[in-house]
Parts: C-alpha cells; sequence; structure tokens
C-alpha cells in the first residue's frame, strides 16, 4: 500500500485495494496457524474416565475386553474419540416393546 499525504484524498479503489490486502494476510496468519498448531485427537484415560463416569477399574476393564481399542506410549494410555463413539454405537440395544 502507497504512503498518502494528509492533503490526499482516499478513493473507493484505495480502500478496497486495502481491504483485499488485509484479508490476504487474516487469510495467511490463519493458514500458518493450522498447520503449526498441535491437533489434539488422543484422548489420555483421566479424560476418557471423567467424560464416561467410569472408574480406573472399569476403563480397564473394557479396554482388556477388546471393546475399546488404545494406543500405549511409555506409560500412558491414549485413546481415540472416535473409537469411544464406536463403543458406544456398536453396542446399542433396541427396547422391545
Amino acid at each position: 500500500m502507497r504512503n498518502l499525504r494528509k492533503d490526499q484524498i482516499v478513493t473507493i479503489e484505495d480502500l478496497e485495494t486495502a481491504k483485499s490486502e488485509i484479508l490476504e494476510c487474516i487469510k495467511r496468519i490463519g493458514t500458518e496457524r493450522n498447520l503449526n498448531s498441535p491437533v489434539h485427537r488422543w484422548l489420555k484415560s483421566a479424560e476418557v474416565r471423567a467424560l464416561l463416569g467410569f472408574s480406573p477399574g472399569k476403563l480397564q476393564a473394557v479396554r482388556e475386553s477388546g471393546l475399546l481399542k488404545y494406543t500405549k506410549i511409555g506409560g500412558n494410555i491414549y485413546y481415540d474419540p472416535e473409537d469411544l463413539k464406536s463403543l458406544f454405537s456398536n453396542n446399542q440395544f433396541k427396547c422391545r416393546s
């Protein structure tokens, strides 16, 4: 954008150009932020227990039964939120009237 003096008139075209430049900068910043931000896809055991209202033993039993997939890295166990949804979707029962 060019520098303007106090005695210069700003035209609609100047404003449109400035608007386009600002929007382009905002888009670029948003794209850079999305590329650099970590994706929080995995849940830890404590988060899953709080979410489902399970005790540590109940979560371990569900995990060991093979109903819920998990990933273990070091001493930490992680769960994919999609697997939690599947656990409940796959184990739904329809009530008979």
